[in-house]
């Protein structure tokens, strides 16, 4: 299963890798002056109420510090380090204890449980996502909850198989490269680089029997013309970016409360050059901007959205012999383990971090206690600095 012993070498480790982030972040930003402040009271920064608004970027291939939070990666992420950590709240130090495959780490996240499932396999996850425990508490449509996600095996994460929750209480799933794939005929040489589904496996690719919602009735709900859609997508250069433009259509004509995206982009990293994974973090860095400035300037979303922004696991240490460097995610070390995560919106601290070692399953409970529903099955505990 991959698994760490998480003794405590690896802990020493991890705690090194927050304490190295929040140094970094202190000396870019300034941020981090009201850390100490958290180790005391983790009490809200005001008395607002929870914003109605949930939105959650995940990251289905992570980023290594020396390509992001570290002096030499700094070039790569202009917009995380100097318009959103100064609106956020900036957590160092996030341990995934789970598989390290993107499908199954992104359901984990999802269901704020360690997910065992192989990860090349098309199933759901077992336990409850956070999609159904907010659709069942608050009595919310389909409509209410969009997830758009790449496409590998990613179309059943929107609904468990869990006997209390599943059929007909989950998500609505948008898989891009698979609704461009259903209306694009032939070999479609011009949409090739839309349309690659997994740098590790390219022969696997989704099952579009698997996806409840036909693409005709998908596009109906997004009020997207298919034409459009697919015009659009000649004008992009990478997945993420269909991504991107189906997110911020799905905002203006659906106003979901919760809206869940994987950023997949950065998974380039498995072929093997450097310059394109490091592409595809600026990449990221810049749709992440984007997302904010998006919520920002919608009426529906503004001064009422929680942003939340992490990646699902790290990569592998360029010193490591069991590893590959950027390329993979395969020892389990703490390099590969210890992510970080940032929230921001109404009622969070700014420009603030804590160290305190959190795990990524922890996101579920809180997202829960935002949006005001239980999540009674999942394992993580509250972020509490941000409730």
């Amino acid at each position: 299963m991959n698994l760490s012993p998480f003794n405590g070498t690896f802990l020493a480790a991890s705690q090194r890798r927050a304490t190295s982030r929040r140094e970094f972040l202190r000396a870019v930003t300034g941020a981090g002056a009201a850390s100490a402040l958290f180790s005391l009271s983790p009490i809200r920064a005001t008395a607002l109420p929870n914003p109605a608004k949930a939105v959650v970027v995940t990251f289905g291939g992570g980023a290594r510090d020396e390509e992001t939070f570290a002096p030499e990666g700094q070039q790569y992420i202009p917009g995380l380090l100097n318009e959103l950590i100064p609106q956020a709240t900036f957590y160092t130090q996030v341990v995934n204890r789970g598989i390290l495959g993107h499908y199954v780490a992104n359901a984990s996240l999802a269901t704020g449980c360690y997910e065992s499932f192989d990860n090349f396999t098309p199933v759901p996850p077992k336990n409850p996502t956070l999609f159904e425990y907010y659709r069942r508490d608050r009595r919310r449509p389909a409509s209410d909850v969009w997830v758009i996600a790449p496409s590998n095996g990613f179309n059943r994460i929107g609904e468990s198989d869990h006997a209390l929750y599943g059929k007909g209480l989950g998500a609505t799933v948008v898989l891009p490269k698979q609704l461009l794939s259903g209306v694009v005929k032939g070999d479609s040489p011009d949409y090739e680089r839309l349309l690659r589904d997994n740098y590790e496996s390219p022969g696997q690719v989704a099952n579009p029997e698997l996806h409840d919602v036909s693409l005709e009735n998908l596009a109906k709900l997004m009020q997207l013309p298919v034409s459009e859609f697919v015009a659009h997508a000649q004008t992009v250069k990478s997945p993420d970016e269909l991504s991107l433009y189906i997110m911020r259509h799905v905002m203006r004509t659906v106003a979901p409360t919760v809206i869940w995206i994987t950023l997949h982009d950065i998974d380039v990293a498995h072929a093997g050059a450097f310059s394109l994974y490091t592409d595809a973090i600026m990449r990221s860095d810049r749709i992440c901007t984007e997302i904010w400035k998006a919520i920002q300037s919608d009426p529906n979303y503004k001064n009422e959205t929680n942003l939340f922004i992490l990646p699902d696991f790290g990569r592998d240490a360029d010193n490591d012999p069991g590893g590959n460097g950027f390329q993979h995610h395969r020892t389990g070390d703490a390099l590969s383990r210890t992510t970080w995560l940032m929230a921001m919106g109404p009622g969070i601290r700014e420009n603030a971090t804590v160290d305190r070692p959190v795990e990524s399953i922890d996101l579920v409970p809180t997202l829960a206690r935002m949006l005001q529903c239980d999540a009674r099955f999942a394992r993580g505990k509250l972020l509490t600095e941000v409730l």
